[in-house]
């Protein structure tokens, strides 16, 4: 299982409504396909990605909409329109956490747990 979450750390709140799509890219071809899309609940989490999705060891890619979040919360110029990040799967019978900690001109991420 993918899971994610998103903290605004400018307004110190968890960041409700960010659209997210999760990505693996095939081997074959070297192309990225969406295996899963969603938005953040009001605690800024989503868990849903992997629903219905078989997990297999990869490379996947989760992309945040945060440019749209951003507008959604009076910032009309924002800097970053969005964040990815790739990262690899070697064990997919773990859950795989990666949240995202947000700003208007920074972000950062982790493994977490």
């Amino acid at each position: 299982m993918i899971t994610t979450h998103v903290l605004d750390l400018a307004r110190g709140v968890p960041a409700a409504g960010v659209a997210v799509t999760l990505e693996i890219v095939r081997a074959a071809d070297g192309e990225w396909v969406a295996i899963g899309r969603g938005a953040t609940d009001p605690n800024g989490r989503l868990g849903s990605l992997t629903d219905g999705w078989t997990m297999v060891a990869g490379t996947y890619r989760l992309t945040f909409d945060v440019g749209g979040y951003q507008r959604d919360h009076g910032n009309d110029a924002p800097f970053f329109p969005y964040v990815q990040i790739a990262f690899d799967v070697q064990r997919p019978e773990q859950h795989h956490h990666v949240p995202l900690l947000l700003s208007p001109y920074g972000y950062s991420t982790y493994r977490g747990s």
